[in-house]
């Protein structure tokens, strides 16, 4: 994965735009084609027996979190049950080429959106082209766990979001942001950036406003399973916040590494996934959830004291704060690559160009060993996968630091026509 350098801001032709746009969306349905076949359909491994459990009980009446217990929000429910309605129970591979459509669906919808961000942050075309190629060519670059996963989804809300905001409509863009929170937590961690730009460019009123529909959003998913099942529901949420060190988040590729020079770790599994087991990597855990939390605030206090902040400011503390959640999380999961990737994309310049080759490093090096190896790192701490891991672990905070550096040093990108400081359109959604 590459991206271009930022291009000249006169506008480029819309025709030649909309041919971008058109070479993006090709390249996805290759990609998405050439995943099903290859080295990539060897060892899956597979979230869909969860999902198709999930999709017959709601499609057979039962009610989530009262009648059976789920682990993900209730915006997650609509994705796991489309596919088991009409023919349940489902059977795997019926399931299976739903959900895939669903996916798909899900990766245009999220290239539509970077396409629309690009054109409201007044992007080149030869920048344009270069970021819709990556686009498309990105599903490659992750592996098969885009097709097993349900995170595609979330990843378009979240960045269809972002292009709201950026394009002027901020009621929309927190109204996504409430049901990206409602589908699956971590767009959250964009909330606060999004009302501060939009407090800043538009003023308090329509902060307020627009924070008022994402409220109004995530309520209108949250509150009727708060109200049939109050413990299911929070059974869920605290299943998440309490879950111990897995074994590929940045605390346990150290104790991996550690393991080769004599350190001795246990794997157990719980939560769904395998994690390190005992004091060492629970205290790790904590410290780890602190640094996350710790660099979060700094993010935005560093946002929060720009007193105008640019489109491009926005996009890329946006970015930022997505990045820190997943490489300083207790957590980390292949899938939670395919968060970063529109967000990643959308940042331009030098420092987006090195952001996106960082990015494709991870998911390469993640791809070399996951699903191949998974078994052998989670079981016997496979050597190589065990460096692989710390390899990937590394390269990711080599990210955030790229994102998160100050603007001092780095060439900034000449202004593009959202550059130039300005009120946001007030009555605008």
């Amino acid at each position: 994965m590459a991206a271009s350098t930022a291009s000249s801001s006169r506008p480029a032709d819309p025709t030649a735009v909309a041919a971008a746009l058109v070479v993006g969306l090709l390249l996805l349905i290759a990609s998405w084609t050439a995943l099903h076949g290859w080295f990539f359909a060897e060892s899956q491994i597979s979230d869909l027996p969860v999902y198709i459990k999930y999709g017959n009980r709601i499609a057979a009446g039962d009610v989530p979190y009262r009648g059976f217990r789920v682990e993900y929000p209730p915006g997650a429910l609509p994705v796991f049950a489309a596919p088991a309605l009409g023919h349940a129970p489902s059977s795997f591979d019926s399931y299976r080429r739903v959900f895939e459509t669903l996916m798909f669906l899900a990766a245009a919808f999220g290239l539509l959106a970077v396409w629309q961000a690009l054109r409201c942050l007044g992007t080149g075309l030869a920048r344009t082209v270069g970021v819709l190629v990556v686009a498309g060519l990105a599903p490659l670059a992750l592996g098969s766990v885009v097709l097993s996963r349900f995170d595609l989804w979330p990843a378009a809300i979240c960045v269809g979001a972002v292009a709201a905001l950026v394009c002027g409509r901020p009621r929309l863009g927190l109204a996504l942001l409430g049901l990206g929170v409602a589908t699956k937590l971590w767009p959250g961690v964009v909330v606060p950036f999004a009302l501060v730009y939009v407090w800043r460019g538009e003023g308090r009123r329509m902060a307020l406003a627009a924070g008022g529909w994402f409220a109004a959003v995530l309520a209108a998913w949250v509150l009727p399973f708060l109200i049939l099942s109050p413990s299911g529901l929070w059974h869920s949420v605290s299943g998440q916040l309490t879950r111990p060190l897995q074994i590929e988040s940045l605390g346990s590729s150290f104790l991996l590494v550690a393991h080769r020079f004599g350190l001795e770790i246990t794997m157990r599994s719980s939560h769904g996934s395998q994690n390190l087991d005992g004091t060492g990597p629970y205290v790790i855990g904590v410290a780890q959830t602190g640094l996350q939390l710790v660099v979060l605030a700094a993010l935005f206090a560093a946002f929060a004291r720009l007193r105008r902040p640019m489109p491009d400011d926005f996009v890329r503390y946006a970015a930022a704060a997505a990045v820190a959640f997943v490489a300083l999380g207790k957590v980390l999961s292949p899938q939670f690559l395919i968060w970063l990737v529109p967000l990643v994309l959308l940042v331009r310049g030098r420092r987006g160009l090195v952001a996106t080759g960082l990015l494709g490093c991870a998911a390469v090096l993640t791809q070399i060993w996951f699903p191949y190896r998974y078994w052998s790192l989670a079981l016997a701490f496979d050597p190589l996968s065990s460096w692989l891991v710390f390899a990937r672990d590394l390269v990711l905070l080599a990210l955030l630091a790229v994102l998160a550096w100050p603007k001092t040093g780095l060439p900034r990108p000449r202004a593009s026509r959202c550059a130039a400081p300005r009120r946001l359109s007030r009555g605008r959604s």
